[in-house]
């Protein structure tokens, strides 16, 4: 049998400031993953909904010097430019995003082992946290995970469930993980408490991040008019981190600073 080298379909990869969740502040390799099967309203990546014919490649860490290559991408590709970006002292962690990277997981499953061979860096999944059976194929490759709750009432999507199954598996697995929380002025409260009771009933020391949701403008998406966003109420803010926080020891609010930063 002839052995095939593992391909990608891929959007970019790029060195810039990780602006949300645990890593806030840090500096990161990202790779964002095309492709992703959910379409949440406040989606600010909605152009990796769908693979793309072409990937963008950055020369040199935070210059934005990009070159152009075909999808889908080799592993081995890949590899190299993950070396190029691995600058000695620079960066913090390796952060998967998309799109939604566990969509690539049999190819994650061969490329990570020989990421963290290679770089030495931590590896972080940034994840709908809606796909536990193909979070266990790399959870053994992983150091964290950021996972999305996606709050129906803000997103359009209710995955409570896989929400749940998810997040038992990394603590059992003893990774570190965080959950992330899309909050807008549309916010039904009683979707906060079930998150809150979903997430307390694997783990109370999980840290949460309640973020505000950046205000979009009305587009047309797949399926038509996609709902304007708009950010809560400061009230609205303190009122929901202290729901959130009679059941949970950390509850953070933090926005997107990476757009505040210009870090696109």
């Amino acid at each position: 049998m002839i052995y095939q080298t593992p391909t990608a379909r891929l959007i970019e990869v790029f060195s810039a400031i990780q602006g949300e969740g645990l890593n806030v502040g840090t500096r990161q390799i990202f790779i964002r993953f095309a492709l992703c099967d959910l379409r949440c309203h406040f989606c600010d990546s909605a152009h990796t909904w769908q693979a793309p014919a072409t990937c963008s490649i950055e020369q040199t860490p935070g210059l934005r010097d990009f070159q152009t290559h075909p999808n889908p991408v080799p592993l081995d590709s890949l590899l190299e430019w993950t070396d190029r970006q691995n600058q000695p002292g620079l960066h913090d962690s390796i952060s998967l995003t998309g799109g939604e990277p566990l969509l690539h997981a049999p190819f994650l499953a061969e490329f990570l082992p020989q990421l963290r061979a290679r770089t030495g860096l931590p590896v972080y999944l940034e994840t709908g946290g809606h796909r536990p059976q193909q979070l266990a194929a790399i959870l053994p490759y992983l150091d964290s995970a950021g996972m999305d709750i996606k709050l129906p009432s803000v997103s359009g999507e209710s995955h409570w469930p896989a929400h749940a199954e998810f997040l038992k598996m990394c603590i059992i697995a003893q990774k570190e993980v965080f959950v992330k929380i899309i909050i807008s002025s549309q916010t039904n409260p009683e979707e906060l408490e079930q998150a809150a009771e979903m997430v307390a009933a694997v783990s109370p020391e999980v840290p949460v991040f309640l973020q505000p949701v950046t205000p979009n403008a009305p587009s047309e998406g797949e399926a038509g008019q996609v709902p304007v966003m708009l950010a809560p109420a400061p009230e609205q803010v303190l009122e929901w981190q202290a729901l959130v926080k009679r059941q949970l020891k950390q509850v953070r609010v933090v926005p997107q600073t990476h757009k505040i930063l210009g870090q696109l």
